[in-house]
């Protein structure tokens, strides 16, 4: 990857149908530098991958609009100080203009505003104040500067079509009432057959196709021009059609039916379709706003020596930040002073509050709810936690998924076929077909069923049909702890067969810790025999005397005091502790300096047998006790393998230990201790062979690890899982990123993946179905215009409905 490479996501407007998708994709690849792009229907995004030293983006937002769409834009309007010329107004535009993501800049030199538009997905409105800042303008009053400017924009579009439909329902039902009751005979036919009675009609018909209708044609001509055909000019045709042939029989140069509620109609139910699927899909985003929504919306800081409450954009990093109980930690951080406990939820799906003090890491948009504490902020802006959370959902749901691409095959040539489908039913029905009974002619009757054909079609729903069942479910894992980091992992891993888990840092915690602890001197106790060996232990730096130290604390037992230390390799410790001779460490240790062990032997070998190393403690030549330590089993690491195997999945540890630890690991955990449910003894290349093997059987594999070592096998698997608390190696190389450590989110991961794809698989059988079924159906006359208009909306609604259930999806627990 070069330096020049560039990314960029671009929130496009004026999208109707996946045809819209293809030919913005088309023309976005047709510049010089573009590597890549990917347009998305359901999220409304363009995400280009370019190289910056041959591209700028303000040419692929030209280019976008020169296909006839747009990007949708956030404005400004900001009063300055210091704007003392033109030369310094002039300035100013220049500068903002050289940054990505600033559209337009203008100042008005009398009155100091300066009104911007940008690109809300590129620069955010406190980058372009620290901007204006830098130039040297002081900024006194800012109106417009949105959070969320992509969805105004988006609710803008929303409240247009509002409009269009209102306007197309007031003149579209009298004009129904109107035909059908001269069509059913209930008005005099004295009143039926004047010519003000078809002029009416026309009246209220003609806004409606030119006024409502007019996006359409806007969009059909646009289209067209591209060399595609989309679904605006399936409508315009179909609506067209009946709306002009209905002129000459107004003017009576023909004699025949008029159809111009049959347009009117068309086009309002079609209104009425969109309206409906734009409210229906902003829905399936809701997951992305409520995450941004969690974001604190103010900070105290110190700033001099005194507190000061700022909004958390201009909280810098290395500020001093005061969070108090029942606040929200607005910025990531590093605890200075104070302790308390942390409502990580929205974050791990954890509900138990953390514990943290000085040290400790805290993570913007979690719950403050014991103590107050202050900390040094680490991480702010679009480089906190959540932001980065919000930055990989985004990038998930705007990448395709395999199976789309069969969606987007058939959309391709979809409207051009429906439009010779819909010729060969006009000559059809006016030269092959019987002469028709009634007073309807045969001509009026091939419009009409052509009429239909062109309705019906709806190129929309195959076009809807994955890209909002992703939104959701990668949304809902996003709630839930689970970070999808391409729409294809999230697909993937629905076909999983077997799950290889990583043993250290994965199933069990990846630290030593006290297990057992056994007392041969009746006159101590546990606490007494944990107290000298953490008092002893306290000049140690190996994992095993730091773990005896830690129990100590966790029992919050007061230690003594250490006056001479000794290391002895591998065997253990020597120490002084309050005038006492204290060694721990091995047998070997205690046989070394005469202490006798014959009568502990059988208890020994009964807990190494458990996979724990055994430390024993003697205190001035007497055997006192002795300390199992183990790496322990996580919390809900053998429910997690349970549920796992109850979902038909095969399950296989594989860990670098030996072969007795992993069979202990592997009975408490409740895996079988024979191959392959256990690999034990692999260096971390022979961990890709193993994987490399189960995939040589046809078997599908999703590897879970934390590593560095773990790195080459989650790159190999089929679906890589990383664990959250692992190292970022480990994340780079995985397709999914569990934020909490916990191994139950494995399970609920594939379920997710699972209920998706699913959720696809129908969408994409009615989209298919739909069209198979109803477009023969209108080509033999069975449909009229209205019932296909309504048909064609309804397809949409119900892909994007159906698609909306995934939110309600139970995962395994």
């Amino acid at each position: 990857m070069t330096e020049s490479t560039r990314y960029v996501t671009l929130p496009i407007t004026g999208m109707t149908c996946a045809n819209c998708v293809a030919t913005v994709e088309r023309n976005i690849k047709k510049l010089d530098g573009v590597r890549s792009a990917s347009v998305n229907l359901a999220t409304e995004r363009a995400s280009v991958e370019y190289d910056g030293s041959r591209l700028r983006q303000d040419e692929i937002v030209t280019r976008i609009q020169r296909a006839g769409y747009d990007v949708a834009r956030g404005e400004i309007d900001l009063l300055l100080r210091r704007v003392t010329d033109a030369a310094a107004a002039s300035r100013l535009e220049q500068t903002l203009l050289e940054n990505e993501g600033i559209l337009a800049a203008s100042v008005n030199l009398a009155s100091e505003r300066l009104r911007l538009e940008y690109i809300p997905t590129v620069i955010e409105p406190m980058e372009i104040h620290n901007l204006i800042e830098k130039v040297g303008f002081e900024i006194i009053e800012s109106t417009g500067d949105s959070t969320d400017a992509e969805r105004e924009a988006r609710e803008k579009e929303i409240g247009r079509q509002r409009r269009l439909l209102v306007v197309g329902l007031v003149l579209t039902v009298p004009l129904f009432i109107l035909s059908m009751a001269r069509d059913l005979g209930l008005v005099p036919v004295n009143i039926a057959s004047a010519a003000w009675y078809d002029w009416l009609m026309f009246v209220l018909a003609t806004p409606v196709q030119f006024y409502v209708g007019w996006q359409y044609y806007v969009g059909a001509l646009k289209s067209l021009r591209n060399g595609a055909a989309n679904m605006d000019v399936l409508i315009a045709m179909g609506s067209s059609a009946a709306y002009f042939y209905s002129l000459p029989i107004l003017l009576g140069w023909l004699d025949g039916h008029l159809f111009f509620e049959t347009a009117a109609v068309i086009i309002t139910l079609i209104v009425l379709g969109k309206y409906l699927e734009a409210r229906a899909k902003g829905r399936t985003s809701e997951a992305i706003r409520k995450l941004m929504n969690l974001q604190a919306r103010t900070a105290t800081v110190i700033r001099g020596d005194s507190e000061i409450e700022i909004p958390v954009e201009e909280v810098r990093v290395e500020d001093v930040v005061i969070v108090r109980p029942g606040e929200k930690i607005p910025v990531d951080g590093v605890v200075i002073e104070g302790k308390t406990a942390v409502d990580e939820a929205m974050l791990t799906g954890e509900s138990m509050p953390v514990d943290k003090g000085p040290g400790d890491e805290v993570v913007g948009a979690t719950y403050n709810k014991m103590g107050m504490i202050k900390f040094n902020a680490l991480r702010v802006g679009k480089d906190t936690v959540l932001a980065q959370i919000v930055r990989l959902v985004e990038e998930a749901q705007g990448s395709k998924a395999p199976i789309q691409h069969l969606a987007d095959k058939v959309s391709a040539i979809f409207v051009p076929v429906v439009i010779g489908i819909a010729f060969l039913t006009f000559i059809g029905w006016l030269i092959v077909a019987p002469p028709p009974s009634g007073e309807i002619s045969a001509f009026t009757r091939a419009l009409i069923n052509m009429v239909a054909v062109l309705v019906v079609a709806c190129p929309c729903a195959m076009g809807l049909a994955t890209p909002t069942a992703v939104m959701v479910g990668t949304g809902k894992g996003a709630e839930q702890g689970i970070l999808f980091k391409t729409s294809e992992a999230l697909e993937r891993a629905g076909a999983i067969t077997t799950v290889v888990l990583d043993k250290t840092g994965t199933i069990t915690r990846g630290q030593p810790s006290v297990t057992d602890i056994e007392i041969f001197d009746a006159r101590a106790d546990e606490n007494a025999l944990l107290t000298i060996a953490a008092s002893a232990e306290r000049g140690s730096e190996h994992p095993l005397g730091q773990a005896i130290v830690a129990a100590a604390g966790e029992r919050a037992l007061q230690l003594d005091v250490l006056e001479d230390f000794k290391a002895i390799a591998g065997k253990g410790i020597e120490a002084l502790v309050s005038g006492q001779r204290v060694l721990v460490g091995t047998p070997k240790l205690m046989a070394e300096n005469q202490i006798p062990v014959n009568g502990i032997t059988p208890r020994l070998e009964a807990m190494q047998l458990q996979a724990k190393t055994v430390v024993l403690v003697a205190v001035d030549g007497d055997l006192m006790g002795m300390v199992g330590i183990a790496d322990s089993v996580k919390q809900g690491s053998r429910e997690a393998i349970r549920e796992l195997h109850q979902m038909g999945l095969e399950v296989v540890m594989v860990t670098g230990d030996n072969r007795q630890t992993a069979e202990a690991v592997a009975r408490s955990v409740g895996l079988p201790i024979s191959n392959p449910a256990v690999f034990a003894e692999v260096l971390p290349g022979g961990k890709v062979s193993h994987i490399k093997t189960l995939q040589s059987q046809g078997k599908i594999i999703a590897m879970v690890g934390d590593g560095i070592n773990d790195a080459p096998a989650l790159a190999q698997a089929d679906v890589g899982i990383a664990i959250g608390t692992g190292t970022d190696i480990a994340m780079a190389a995985a397709s999914i990123t569990l934020i909490s450590d916990s191994l139950q989110s494995v399970p609920k991961a594939i379920s997710l993946s699972r209920g998706t794809l699913r959720t696809i698989k129908q969408n994409l059988f009615w989209a298919f179905i739909y069209n198979i079924l109803l477009i023969p159906s209108a080509a033999l006359g069975v449909m009229n215009p209205m019932l296909a208009a309504g048909a064609m909306a309804f397809s949409s609604i119900f892909v994007v409905t159906n698609s909306l259930r995934l939110r309600g999806l139970q995962l395994s627990e």
